[in-house]
Parts: structure tokens; sequence; C-alpha cells
């Protein structure tokens, strides 16, 4: 299904209820699946969260898990702890071209029965459950913090817990903070010091826990936001005091045009006057911003510098080769490297322009807000239920009209 986009309104009001941050409910479906007794409100309702909850309820012994990132790394380390399992977990054609070598190898030192079943490296993989005994492990931490997290969660049910030491740069440490804090929510120990994480053996106590909504999915609307005339956007349920690394979007996008007013258990945000002519950012630790913020700079005529982007080449498409593309065919200047994005300012947008989306959510709701600037098209829309899906029907409560197939 591809939408036509075009904005009725510059003015922008509404109140949206934004859906359970998926990152925190896929780590809390993990612990609850290791320790009976935990219950979890407000669980993300996104397609990658359902297809881990339906992983984690099958007893099927080949588990596809289709374009869900999360739920391969997370899945690998849950069924390599699990005694007398046996399981083929596998994907799609894209998820059998991002690797998984890192989290194998490092399982395998504690013991795991893996076996890659076609390219070395990379999904699909053979898990032969069994209990596991070592408790010290090292992997490279500059690839992607679910690596880490996915020994993390595992540690936690492990009789003798588990001793992490990370190689290199940490990629993406406010994720680790999250399983980190989330882990202590539910009763297990943990200490990160220096380049060393140490998971305790821990007895987890029966509790219930509420998922903040996403901050991820809150981004597209601040830079709905930064885009507009003027704008009044409630957005639920939101903490001043959040565990999501993502919610630095409330500082970044400050300078882009955007104030946050936190309030009990929502935020309203508002368009405020920038000035800005350029923008540069080390995303090293919030890269799931990259394509929403160089969106907005190009819709906003700013230049920007994003560096620290080198794990969205192994996403759901290379995210900066996939930017680069869409962005010129809207007339944006842009050049990419491995590990950066640096888009010149530009005051041209052309209008009626084909998004490819590239079978990654982000790659469509990113470029959605731009229909505030010209009518856009954007292809295989309803690819953003991996991650939101009622995102259409929140912009159509801000008075962006879709119109299907055009």
């Amino acid at each position: 299904m591809d939408l036509l986009l075009r904005a009725d309104s510059q003015h922008l009001k509404a109140k949206l209820s934004i859906g359970g941050s998926k990152s925190e409910s896929n780590r809390l479906l993990i612990s609850q699946a290791l320790e009976n007794g935990i219950k979890i409100e407000n669980l993300s309702n996104s397609d990658d969260t359902l297809v881990l909850q339906k992983a984690l309820q099958s007893q099927e012994k080949i588990i596809d898990i289709h374009h869900a990132g999360t739920a391969m790394r997370f899945l690998t380390a849950y069924f390599a702890g699990q005694p007398g399992r046996e399981v083929i977990l596998t994907g799609s054609n894209r998820m059998k071209e991002r690797p998984i070598h890192p989290l194998v190898e490092a399982l395998k030192t504690l013991g795991a029965n893996i076996e890659y079943l076609e390219k070395e490296g990379f999904p699909p993989l053979k898990i032969k459950g069994r209990k596991i005994d070592r408790n010290e492990v090292k992997i490279l931490a500059d690839i992607s913090s679910q690596y880490i997290s996915a020994l993390m969660l595992l540690g936690s049910s492990l009789v003798n817990g588990l001793k992490i030491h990370l190689e290199g740069k940490t990629t993406s440490a406010p994720y680790l903070q999250m399983t980190l804090q989330l882990l202590e929510k539910v009763g297990v120990k943990t200490e990160f010091k220096d380049q060393s994480i140490h998971i305790f053996p821990s007895k987890i106590q029966p509790k219930t826990i509420a998922v903040e909504s996403d901050w991820s999915s809150a981004s597209y609307f601040y830079s709905l936001v930064a885009l507009s005339a003027s704008a009044e956007v409630e957005l639920t349920v939101y903490h001043e005091k959040s565990l999501q690394g993502d919610a630095a979007l409330v500082e970044i996008y400050q300078q882009l045009g955007v104030e946050t007013c936190f309030k009990e258990n929502f935020v309203v945000l508002s368009k405020n006057n920038q000035d800005l002519s350029s923008l540069e950012l080390d995303l090293n630790a919030t890269p799931d911003l990259a394509q929403t913020i160089a969106v907005t700079c190009f819709g906003l005529g700013i230049a920007c510098k994003l560096r620290g982007l080198h794990t969205l080449k192994i996403k759901e498409t290379d995210r900066l080769l996939a930017l680069q593309k869409e962005l010129q065919k809207l007339g944006a200047a842009v050049r990419v490297t491995q590990d950066s994005l640096s888009l010149e300012a530009s005051t041209t947008i052309r209008e009626g322009v084909r998004i490819s989306t590239y079978q990654d959510h982000r790659m469509a709701m990113a470029f959605a807000p731009l229909a505030l600037k010209a009518p856009i098209i954007i292809e295989d829309a309803e690819v953003v239920s991996k991650s939101f899906p009622n995102f259409w029907e929140c912009l159509k409560k801000l008075q962006i009209i879709s119109v299907t197939n055009p």
C-alpha cells in the first residue's frame, strides 16, 4: 500500500496516545519467560514485540521471526540457555544478511551449542539448549548493543550469574543502561563498572511493571512540530526520568525549535522560533534518531552533520545509503560515509516524490513529516506496523491526510 500525504493545516493540535516502548517490552518479555511472576502493563503492540511474544510461547521446532532483529538476538541467547530445547531460528532474507556472529561466538564461549545452517556468521541458526554454568565472557562492544543486552538478560537466569567484559568503544550505551535498569526493576542485582558488566544470580519476585511509551515513536511528532507553523501536541505516556536513551530527542529538538513541557503522565510539544543554520551531533548513543533528524533538518532548510552512525548499515536496510538516495530524490545534497551523514542547507523540496521504504519502518515514519512542506508519497506504508501500527491514524488527527495507492 502506497500513501500520498498532504497537510490540510500548518497548525497542529491533538492529544495522542503512543504505544509502549518496543525496547522495554522486548526486554521484559525475555525476563518474564525466564522467571515466573512478572506481569507487564502497556506492552508494545508493534510487530516486533508480537513476533517475540509468539516465539516465546511457541513449541514449534522452526521459529521464523521475519524482520525482527531484536527478537533474533534476544532469542538466540534465550534458547541457548533452555536445556533440552532444540530450535531452528530463522527470518526474512534481509535477516539472513544481518550478522549474528559476535553473539553466537560469545555464547559458544559460555558452552552453548549453536550451528550456522547457511552462511557462516549469519542466521538461520540451529540451537540446542543446555544448562550454562560458565559465568564469564568477552564480546566486542562497538557493533550492536543488542548482543550485549541478550547476554545480560540470559545472565539473570544463570545459577552463577554472568560477567561480561566489553572490548572497544560501546555503541548505543543508553540501551545497555535500559537493560540494567529493567533487570534491577524485576529484582536482579547488576553492576556496570569500567568495561565490565556483572549480572548477579538473583531470585526474581512477582511484580507488575508498566512500560513507558516509546520515545523513538515520539520523535516523528517532534519532527512534525519542528516543521509546523505552530503546534500544541500532547503525547502520553511519558516521564521526565526515562529509561530510554532516545529521550535525548527532547534536548536535540529544542535546538530545532520544539519546546517540551512535562506533565504528570504526558508531554506537551510546542513550536518555538529557531534561527539555527546548521546542526552537528554525535548519535553514537542514539542512532535510531538519525533518520528523523536528517529529514527534519532538510525540511527546515538547515545543514547537518551526524556522526556515530556505523550501526545503521546493519539495520532493516543500510539506512545511511537509503537516507542518501531518498533525500537526493527530494533535491537534497547529501553525503554519507561508513559512520556519518552530511547534509547541505537547501530551500527547495520537490513535490510528489515517491519515497522507497526498503522494508524499514523508520524510513516511512521519518519522511512522513515532510508532508507539511510538500505532498509526498510513502511506498509500502504498512511497514510502520513493525513498531507503530497506528502511526497513520495519529497523523490524521494532526490533519495530515493520506490517499491510498495514488
